[in-house]
């Protein structure tokens, strides 16, 4: 497996790109004017105390005041605000707390107006970003991610990623994580731990210890609301999260961003610097990497798959629905059972990869196509979860019902990323797909014809002029690929009278194909 991640960077924004084998699994955007990001740090304002709901809403300077449950302030909220009030008036600088006598954890079905009171400051984190019009949902149970562990202030627990699967291994990390945690802290290994030296943990540790006293140091004297702590920028945070032995390269546009990188992975994975490389060609780098075609591909209510198979995407309030389509798709060698099965396969991966791409949250149904055999359902289970086991966002699959129905619940802490795939009409008012995708779909109904077992002698493909001469470009052409690929020369006709998007396959003078009007 191969990876790579290209960032793009212009005057106000930074896109960043993971791919996986070619293959974009991940998009993310950050802007210059984000102010709350997950795992931001606030010093912020208790508002309104709200005891029918157990919960407060605190303004941390955006329009709409932070949720703040009960359950969210963490047990140890008695002793952080006792650090805040010593902190605040800028005499106490103590923050290893060391000498810091903590408070009693608070009753875990307490009531909030005995711990908070309105008007009153406190330190609370961004857990989930605001979407559409609710404001950020918070918490006051603070953590500093790390390479490698979460450091967790005013805590004594140790405990060891659940991906963590070797029980011996576990039990190793938990003993070393012990010699090392500072006396009012607790914390949590990760699971790029795994196999990871004493020596490495510790220096993890420095650095993130280093960022809570650069924190507590921040906070005398401040104003309400005020951000104190700003999560790593997005390519840190990439980096940070997902930086393994299958990442092949990094490549950005920005010579200063390139210089940041290559800094921060020094401290994280040294022998990686190496990969670090500045994107030089006149071609803008998302579309050197196929980035800019996947995009228009990738997004959209409906996504095309191999062989014919297609997914349609609704979107609803309350939860996102998805249909799998088998399409045009035949095989006279597959009964109808087997090919469900391959479908629903081939689905699975493209549902687990979309979920990420798009950031998809909350409550996700997907109707697979119907099965009867109990043994395909549980390999399509299987194969579902293996897909998505590696996405970083903590999801829940159930096995698929008898109608073919599998829920999917993800974490939502961002908004999900929509991106507009339909261009104006050069024809007429309206808007139709992006022109780019015509391709996938002529090639996708030419192996159609090619795979329906006929041997046809010649195959034409009428088509707009400038859709025929994009096809017919240069020595390497689409054409002549596709002759390489299938072993079969297709003639190609400009047609003045077809709209742009529109085209018709004809075999022996005969038409087996719609023309496809967008």
């Amino acid at each position: 497996m191969k990876t790579e991640l290209i960032i793009r960077s212009n005057s106000s924004d930074i896109d960043f790109a993971l791919l996986r084998d070619g293959r974009l699994i991940e998009l993310n955007k950050e802007t210059s004017d984000n102010k709350f990001s997950v795992g931001d740090v606030f010093l912020a304002k208790i508002g309104k105390v709200m005891t029918g709901l157990n919960a407060a809403f605190v303004n941390v300077g955006y329009p709409k005041d932070g949720f703040l449950h009960y359950h969210d302030l963490g047990p140890q909220v008695q002793s952080l605000n006792k650090f805040i009030k010593k902190v605040s008036t800028g005499n106490y600088k103590e923050f290893t707390l060391k000498n810091f006598r903590s408070e009693n954890d608070i009753n875990k079905d307490g009531s909030i107006n005995d711990v908070l009171k309105s008007g009153q400051n406190l330190l609370v984190q961004i857990v989930k970003e605001p979407i559409s019009t609710k404001g950020p949902r918070i918490s006051s149970e603070l953590s500093i991610a790390g390479r490698f562990l979460v450091l967790v202030p005013f805590s004594n627990r140790v405990s060891v990623s659940q991906k963590i699967a070797d029980p011996k291994e576990k039990e190793r990390l938990k003993k070393l994580a012990k010699s090392i945690k500072p006396k009012g802290f607790g914390l949590i290994l990760r699971t790029v731990a795994q196999n990871k030296k004493v020596a490495e943990l510790d220096k993890d540790l420095q650095n993130s210890l280093e960022r809570w006293e650069k924190m507590c140091n921040s906070i005398a004297n401040k104003n309400t609301p005020t951000k104190i702590l700003s999560e790593l920028n997005r390519a840190s945070s990439i980096l940070r999260d997902v930086m393994n032995d299958s990442f092949t390269s990094i490549v950005t546009n920005d010579k200063d961003l390139m210089v940041e990188i290559k800094e921060y992975l020094q401290e994280i994975s040294p022998e990686k610097e190496s990969i670090v490389k500045l994107h030089k060609s006149d071609t803008p780098i998302f579309e050197k990497f196929g980035i800019e075609r996947q995009i228009k591909t990738s997004f959209g209510k409906t996504v095309s798959m191999s062989k014919g198979a297609y997914l349609v995407i609704e979107h609803t309030e309350a939860l996102h629905v998805i249909d799998v389509n088998s399409g045009n798709r035949s095989n006279k060698a597959l009964s109808q059972e087997e090919t469900a099965l391959e479908v629903n396969l081939i689905s699975a991966t493209e549902i687990a990869r979309q979920l990420q791409l798009r950031d998809m949250g909350g409550i996700i149904v997907v109707d697979f196509i119907d099965m009867k055999s109990t043994e395909n359902r549980q390999k399509l289970y299987q194969h579902l979860k293996d897909a998505m086991s590696l996405d970083r966002t903590k999801h829940k699959i159930l096995p698929p019902s008898k109608f073919g129905l599998v829920q999917i619940t993800r974490q939502r802490v961002r908004p999900e990323l929509e991106i507009k795939t339909r261009e104006p009409n050069p024809n007429k008012n309206g808007e139709v797909e992006a022109p780019i995708v015509l391709i996938d779909k002529i090639e996708v109904e030419l192996e159609r014809i090619l795979n329906s077992g006929k041997d046809y002698k010649e195959i034409t493909l009428n088509t707009h002029p400038f859709i025929a001469a994009y096809l017919t470009k240069g020595v390497n052409s689409i054409r002549f690929k596709w002759y390489v690929q299938h072993k079969k020369w297709i003639k190609i006709l400009p047609r003045d009278a077809y709209q742009y998007l529109q085209y018709k396959f004809f075999l022996k003078k005969k038409e087996v194909s719609k023309a496809i009007l967008l």
